[in-house]
């Protein structure tokens, strides 16, 4: 008898209205994700602004709302002012963040106007480690302010008459971490944050703040760090952010792609922090979560570790993704979506090259990873309102973790356009998973389709000379009775099951 899995949703039973930044990503100045990644003078696919449309065809795809930039590590040594005004009059400078030769060719107003052409608006991270309020109040000004002040008209007399009108600013970036220019104590960042808070919110009050949680889960001051950077900017920000990557170093398979669980978790710790702050300030106010870098990080390792330094734009962390490393991202957005009351904002870490869903060569070809195909799909098909799973399954127990469900699944709700997508991944490695789903508070439906991603290798990968190699099919085999759906969900696949509600 196979292994059977089932899913109760109905509508009335939400978690939460997706935000539709949860699909947004992430471009630093690091390896070659700006320079030879979106932008590259010259490349026969670049336009006369130097990008590459080539790969702006594959952002587009991908339907992305939302592009932090400039960082990441890399902006706590970054003087913005150093990438605007005449390109040939900009300083080359050192980056001590990857230790990198910094050219400055690209900067604040390419970035505005890569991401219109992208179809994304933009997340600045302003530097709070080796700058502080007067540089955050002066870089909104620059970008956000009409006229007649000395640093819009500086952006205006730079051929930017119209303001560029950046919502959303996150607060630096890791200052939790030892690694970081600038590291700070709790308190330390709490106050500049709140001072930097207050400056920029007076300089444009249409604007929404990010304040810098833990660099990641198992850092040793996590909760103390999110507890006294809030206790300092409670009612001056709008999200507190988090940061998780997640590997398969030890080759175990069955564990890594029981990541997502700890992402469950993590994101509940902070909420709860939140929360608590939020009760001992006797606060009205709902703290948000950013998870704003999330992705599979480990394959480039030991290369990174080989570099020499001071090059621009060097090969970093370039990870080459596999099927199983899909998975798990397709687990990983799972994860977000059953969070969707409090994780508003999240960006896959990065965009292209580094940490990427997109590759590309210099002077060359551009192509998907496997990573690429669950984002797309979840950005795609993820919009709507996330439903609450009752999910029956068989589990599983690892070196580390015991009772993960082989079925790990999501419903989305998009009642205006009378859909409802199922997001399912089968992490059993061996066997196939029949599914069903009652759907029954919906009435009779009807199929639009069944994609799938799988592969009999999960170590394949695609590349330059085999791009396809990794890709989905719509050949899934789900069906209809009623008010319900069963598919046989292959093992280790990841399956998006489209429907549509039929109107009495």
């Amino acid at each position: 008898m196979s292994l059977q899995a089932t899913m109760i949703v109905d509508k009335d039973f939400t978690i939460g209205k997706i935000d539709d930044r949860l699909y947004g990503s992430f471009i630093e100045h690091l390896g070659r994700a700006v320079y030879g990644g979106i932008y590259e003078p010259g490349h026969p696919a670049a336009d006369k602004q130097g990008f590459r449309q080539d790969v702006l065809e594959l952002v587009r795809k991908l339907r992305i709302p939302i592009v932090r930039y400039p960082g990441g590590n890399f902006v706590s040594g970054y003087d913005w002012k150093d990438g605007i005004g005449p390109i040939g009059e900009r300083p080359s400078k050192l980056d001590l963040a990857w230790r990198t030769v910094e050219p400055n060719q690209f900067g604040m107003n390419e970035f505005v106007e890569w991401s219109t052409a992208a179809g994304s608006d933009v997340m600045w991270a302003i530097n709070l480690g080796t700058q502080g309020a007067d540089d955050a109040r002066q870089v909104v000004e620059y970008a956000n302010h009409p006229s007649g002040s000395y640093w819009s008209d500086l952006r205006i007399r730079h051929g930017y008459k119209n303001p560029h009108r950046i919502k959303t600013w996150c607060l630096g970036n890791e200052m939790d971490g030892p690694w970081q220019i600038g590291h700070k104590t709790a308190a330390e960042y709490g106050r500049v944050a709140l001072e930097a808070a207050k400056v920029m919110k007076w300089t444009d009050p249409s604007i929404e703040l990010v304040a810098c949680g833990s660099s990641f889960l198992n850092m040793p001051t996590f909760a103390d760090w999110e507890a006294t950077v809030l206790d300092h900017t409670y009612e001056h920000v709008e999200y507190l952010s988090l940061h998780q990557y997640y590997g398969n170093h030890e080759n175990d398979t069955a564990t890594f792609l029981a990541r997502s669980l700890q992402m469950d978790e993590f994101i509940h710790s902070v909420a709860a922090i939140c929360d608590y702050v939020k009760a001992k300030k006797r606060s009205k106010k709902r703290m948000y979560l950013s998870f704003d870098e999330w992705n599979v990080w480990f394959h480039s390792n030991a290369a990174d570790n080989k570099l020499e330094p001071w090059q621009i734009a060097p090969p970093q962390l370039e990870d080459v993704y596999t099927m199983e490393d899909a998975l798990v991202v397709g687990c990983l957005l799972i994860s977000l979506l059953k969070h969707a009351d409090r994780v508003k904002m999240a960006c896959l870490a990065q965009l292209v090259n580094v940490i990427a869903p997109i590759m590309t060569q210099n002077g060359g070809a551009a192509w998907a990873q496997t990573i690429y195909y669950p984002f797309m799909h979840a950005s795609l098909y993820g919009r709507g309102h996330s439903l609450v799973p009752l999910v029956q399954s068989p589990k599983y127990d690892t070196k580390e973790m015991t009772d993960v469900p082989y079925l790990e699944s999501i419903a989305v709700h998009n009642e205006e356009n009378g859909e409802i997508t199922i997001f399912a991944v089968n992490r059993h490695l061996d066997e196939a998973l029949s599914f069903k789903a009652d759907l029954r508070s919906f009435g009779d439906c009807t199929l639009i389709e069944h994609l799938v991603l799988e592969n009999a290798d999960l170590k394949a990968v695609n590349t330059a000379a085999q791009p396809g190699r990794v890709q989905p099919h719509n050949h899934g085999n789900a069906a209809i009775g009623g008010s319900s759906v069963a598919a046989r969900l292959g093992k280790a696949s990841w399956n998006v099951i489209r429907l549509r509600t039929v109107q009495p």
